[in-house]
């Protein structure tokens, strides 16, 4: 499973590149405005510039011809970005146009098995339902990972991958791996509660107290 970080924050997405286990990176309108960046297409260069993989941009218009324009132009900010649009007849429409060129598209804001059949026939490279916006309301945002894999599993021809938005605990994701998704986009925050375990604090705490007992230097050994 891929893991992109969810945020547009610089200084996080250094800090977790820098561990290896990063493989893209996912931004949108209100990370954007979180973050203060004050030129978007500045900030979207400067993440390419840290993260190889894909870099989603989202569009920010809603009507066809903008929103094309505006794909047509993040798509120039670095190969590897994905132009980001809504699931709608507009922004499947652009997703048509921008993957026949060869640009990825991520179709986002995507709450049901219906939707994610649309946009992979309209070619997106990934599709984000929004798991825990659906929990919020009451709805099972897992079931929809599972069936949209399920769904897509069936048609060898759709290449769309899954990816799985707005996870709230490190067991959405655990669940999204087990259903077969292939990727999840993590807050930072989230990213960092996979590495706790109580009993990994416990077992380090004592191997450094036994360690300690011993009067010894790895540094300082002939």
């Amino acid at each position: 499973m891929k893991f992109f970080v969810d945020t547009a924050d610089i200084n996080e997405i250094k800090d977790l590149a820098a561990t290896g286990l990063l493989d893209g990176v996912t931004t949108n309108p209100s990370l954007v405005a979180k973050s203060g960046a004050k030129n978007f297409i500045s900030l979207i260069e400067d993440i390419c510039k840290i993260v190889e993989g894909p870099v989603s941009a989202e569009v920010a218009a809603t009507d066809y011809p903008t929103m094309l324009k505006e794909g047509q132009r993040l798509a120039k900010i670095a190969p590897h970005v994905a132009v980001k649009v809504p699931l709608t007849e507009d922004g499947l429409k652009v997703c048509k146009a921008l993957s026949d060129n060869g640009t990825m598209v991520n179709v986002t804001l995507c709450f049901s098995s219906a939707q994610a059949i649309l946009a992979a026939k309209a070619g997106a490279t990934f599709i984000s339902p929004f798991v825990g916006r659906l929990d919020d309301v009451g709805h099972d945002g897992m079931q929809l990972i599972a069936d949209i894999v399920e769904i897509y599993s069936q048609y060898p021809k759709f290449e769309t991958e899954v990816l799985v938005a707005s996870i709230r605990h490190p067991g959405h994701l655990i669940d999204s791996a087990r259903m077969g998704a292939h990727v999840a986009t993590l807050p930072p925050n989230v990213i960092r509660q996979l590495y706790k375990h109580p009993l990994t604090d416990k077992g380090l705490a004592a191997f450094v107290d036994d360690w300690a007992k011993t009067g010894q230097s790895i540094l300082d050994a002939a």
